[in-house]
């Protein structure tokens, strides 16, 4: 097996599983795990934070590009996971609310907001040897990331998985208001203008609805190690 170390972009929709395989892929093979997706968020509590965000869900978009350079965002290693640092706070738990779910993807469809973080993620990546998720890292952040993943999986499962994760963690919550969440978030996602979420035509699908986290990891390894070790 080949000792160079590479890119690897795992996107896909919303709840997909996307940053639990990555965080244990990143783990496996002693790469660093970028969770692009928890930096929209912190730009997104930090809008929400500063009053940027409306009763009905409008974005003071002018306010929030003016403040982007304060806004600024790393990974703190934390036993097996890290936490996210939001100007040098951990918010781990307030970025995966789901009042904070319900404003990210319309922060996230931003240009600036974009332009700003694909900066900060490129930066991230100069050295390789890095597990990126999002949703276009394999088409705008990484284009030429030697390995790439497309996560699907039925609207219904994906909810299904994001009502366990919050109840687990105490979160009032119903399971329709989180499919709905799921479904409005998969519609701004595709259709936004500004790196809209798609599969890159290098990037291999993976619909993981019926697979379990193990085998998930496995797929995940399979293909790394063909990836990989054709390189070597």
């Amino acid at each position: 097996m080949s000792s160079e170390k590479i890119i690897i972009a795992i996107d896909g929709f919303s709840s997909s599983g996307k940053s639990t395989m990555a965080r244990r892929l990143a783990n496996t093979i002693g790469y660093r795990y970028i969770d692009s997706g928890a930096m929209y968020r912190a730009v997104t509590l930090y809008a929400m934070r500063h009053g940027m965000i409306g009763a009905g869900g409008s974005v003071d978009s002018a306010a929030l590009i003016a403040a982007l350079p304060d806004i600024h965002i790393d990974f703190k290693v934390e036993g097996d996971g890290q936490v996210t640092m939001l100007n040098g706070e951990p918010v781990e738990k307030e970025i995966r609310s789901l009042e904070v779910s319900s404003h990210v993807s319309p922060v996230a469809a931003i240009p600036e907001v974009r332009h700003a973080l694909v900066k900060m993620q490129r930066e991230m990546g100069e050295s390789k040897g890095i597990v990126m998720d999002g949703r276009d890292i394999g088409t705008v952040v990484f284009p030429a990331a030697e390995m790439k993943v497309f996560c699907n999986a039925a609207p219904e499962r994906r909810a299904q998985r994001r009502f366990k994760e919050l109840s687990e963690k105490g979160a009032e919550v119903s399971y329709e208001e989180i499919l709905a969440n799921v479904n409005e978030r998969d519609l701004i996602d595709m259709t936004r203008k500004e790196s809209p979420l798609r599969q890159a035509d290098d990037a291999v699908l993976l619909d993981n609805s019926e697979m379990s986290l193990d085998e998930q990891n496995d797929w995940l390894m399979n293909l790394y190690d063909s990836i990989t070790g054709a390189k070597a």
